[in-house]
Order: structure tokens, then sequence, then C-alpha cells
């Protein structure tokens, strides 16, 4: 086997590899959002009363935590508020939940990316082995040709 094959070969199991991770990765984190049972209020930001189990919604949700709790803390962020103020729990609980959606947004996006290199792979690789049937050989040339 010549490099140029062992190589394209490589490429279409590295992007299969990839699109296969990605589409668990996207269906692990949809679920365990789904099993959370969390829903956009009807106030959302966007995407009202809808379930949580994708990157808009968690994105929406993110979003719609931070404008209420900045609603609740008059315009102040967790670490803006004094120790003493009561409110300060409640902006802490909405920071921790903002961060952990934006986690999944971020995770769908990784996933998104690393299915799209995957086919870039695979396409690479299908390539490789297009050109390779399409060239000659340098041998391979007639008298006429040199």
């Amino acid at each position: 086997m010549d490099i140029r094959k062992l190589a394209s070969l490589l490429s279409i199991i590295f992007g299969a590899i990839l699109i296969v991770g990605a589409i668990g990765t996207w269906t692990m984190v949809s679920s365990t959002l789904g099993d959370q049972r969390i829903t956009t209020p009807d106030d959302a930001v966007c995407l009202a009363d809808r379930d949580v189990n994708g990157p808009f919604t968690a994105y929406c949700q993110a979003m719609t935590i931070d404008r209420n709790v900045l609603e609740i803390t008059d315009g102040q962020r967790y670490a803006e508020l004094p120790r003493e103020d009561e409110r300060r729990g409640t902006a802490q609980n909405a920071s921790f939940l903002q961060a952990s959606l934006f986690t999944s947004v971020l995770s769908f996006g990784v996933a998104a990316m690393a299915g799209g290199m995957g086919v870039l792979f695979v396409l690479i690789g299908l390539g490789m082995r297009d050109v390779r049937e399409h060239v000659a050989a340098p041998g391979d040339r007639g008298p006429a040709d040199a």
C-alpha cells in the first residue's frame, strides 16, 4: 500500500470517527438537557414556551435568566452585590445556571464543528482516491507523451 492510498484511507476513517463522535455528543447533550425538563417561560427573550433540549433553546433560557436576575438585583451582577445583600444567593444561582446552559451551547457547537470536520476529512480522503485514479503514474506514459 503506497502512502497516498494509506493517507486517503486514514482520512476517511478519521472523518467517520469524527462524525460518529459528533452525533454521539449532540445526542447525549440534548438528552441530558431534556432530562432536566426545563421549559423556556412565556416571557422568554426568544423561543418562548419550548422545551430546552438544543443549542438555541439553551441560549434563550440563559439569556432569560440573565434578564430576570438583573431585574431582581437592580442591574447588578453577583460580584457587584454586597456580601450582606439577600439577593446575592439568587444572583449566584442564576450565574451557575447560566454557566451550565452556556456549557451546553458550547458542547453543541463543538459537536457541530467536529461533524463538519469529519465530513471534510471524508471528502478529502475520497478526493485523494479520485485524483489517484485519474492521474497516471509517470511510468505509465507512452512514447508520445514523454
